[in-house]
């Protein structure tokens, strides 16, 4: 069997995990060109963009909003991590976002250690980032957590131990998140491809096919 399917059938088979605080229930939050709402919003502005998703969880009497993966988004434009004219648009979303509270507990999704970390500082990059290591069934494999708080670094070792559910950070505000309304992305990675305390998470319409299959979708250990 491929490691491919490994992983991916050992996802599928796992009891859901919880890799944030601060409530249960979720509502999914549409990001892409088709909502017409978000068209008239300024995106740009991270305060208008905050009120906005603050209003979606508000509306549904949620506590978090959820959603993303290989979503088409129109939010990365503002950015040249994104596109520049030396390299294709990158605008596909590989990870899943939880849109909730700066200061959000964040939570290891699995036993493992710290592979690495790092502050991403570019505007609309991760901003404080961990990235875990993870053993199962003689299979590596990663999970990305980026957009966290500056406190969340201090403190933290790479190969150090952590276990399923144990608080590993708290989540950043726009001041150091890449200016972005608060949020956890969280991201499965087959391969790091060499990549320490950073990895992409969005990729050009020409990737999708190999980002698909490195980084399978996280929904599988969310169960949103």
């Amino acid at each position: 069997m491929k490691k491919v399917d490994v992983l991916r059938n050992f996802l599928q088979s796992s009891s859901p995990v919880c890799v944030i605080g601060g409530g249960t229930k979720g509502i999914s939050l549409d990001l892409s060109p088709s909502n017409e709402v978000l068209k008239k919003v300024d995106i740009s502005n991270s305060d208008a963009f905050s009120a906005y998703v603050d209003a979606v969880i508000q509306q549904n009497n949620a506590d978090f909003a959820w959603g993303g993966y290989l979503e088409k988004r129109l939010i990365y434009q503002r950015s040249t991590v994104f596109k520049d004219d030396t390299v294709p648009e990158r605008n596909i979303h590989l990870g899943i976002d939880l849109w909730c509270d700066a200061g959000t507990l964040v939570f290891a999704a699995l036993d493992g250690i710290i592979h690495s970390f790092q502050h991403n500082d570019a505007w609309g990059d991760y901003g404080p980032t961990i990235i875990l290591e993870h053993q199962v069934n003689n299979l590596t494999f990663y999970t990305l957590y980026g957009h966290l708080s500056f406190e969340s670094l201090q403190g933290i070792t790479t190969n150090q131990k952590v276990q399923k559910g144990q608080q590993i950070a708290t989540l950043g505000d726009s001041s150091v998140n890449g200016d972005y309304p608060p949020h956890l992305h969280f991201q499965i990675i087959r391969d790091l491809q060499g990549k320490k305390g950073d990895y992409p998470g969005v990729c050009a319409e020409s990737e999708v096919e190999f980002y698909r299959e490195n980084c399978p979708d996280a929904n599988f250990l969310l169960r949103l």
